[in-house]
């Protein structure tokens, strides 16, 4: 009463192990560029990939061409309402944080204008946090305190 058993063995192939650096150039692609924006101008001439590369990479470019004074009254009214909140709120996060209240108006200022230019959504307001302004404080009171050490606290 033997049993008749055939055996059947499959072989999987693998390819070839890629190089170090092959393997680190698309993962650096896949992190920094996950939706291959360069896919959609391979077929430009070389100038147009310069152009494109830029308004991917530096928004303003490809959205002030097609600005227009209608819009921007809504966006003057919106940078109004947003600098009425921003202003006191950079002001009071700066004493939170025991900073001059200045520093506190570049912190809503600056990262508004930066982001601009290099933002890519219209609907994104921009600025200081409360909470990141008590952990700065904290952090930088353990080297050095704003009473003794002013200036190296404000550095």
């Amino acid at each position: 009463m033997g049993s008749n058993i055939k055996s059947n063995f499959h072989t999987v192939s693998f390819a070839a192990p890629r190089g170090f650096a092959t393997t680190f150039k698309s993962d650096l692609k896949e992190t920094f560029f996950p939706d291959d924006p360069f896919k959609q101008f391979k077929k430009e001439k070389p100038l147009g990939r310069v152009k494109k590369a830029f308004q991917y990479f530096i928004p303003i470019f490809e959205w002030l061409p097609k600005y227009s004074l209608r819009v921007s009254q809504f966006d003057l009214l919106a940078g109004i309402t947003i600098t009425s909140l921003a202003i006191p709120q950079g002001i009071s996060f700066a004493k939170l944080a025991d900073i001059p209240p200045v520093i506190g108006l570049y912190s809503c200022v600056v990262p508004s204008i930066v982001y601009a230019i290099f933002g890519d959504s219209k609907y994104v307001a921009v600025g200081t946090l409360g909470t990141s302004s008590l952990l700065l404080a904290e952090t930088i009171n353990k080297v050095a305190s704003p009473e003794a050490q002013p200036a190296l606290y404000l550095h």
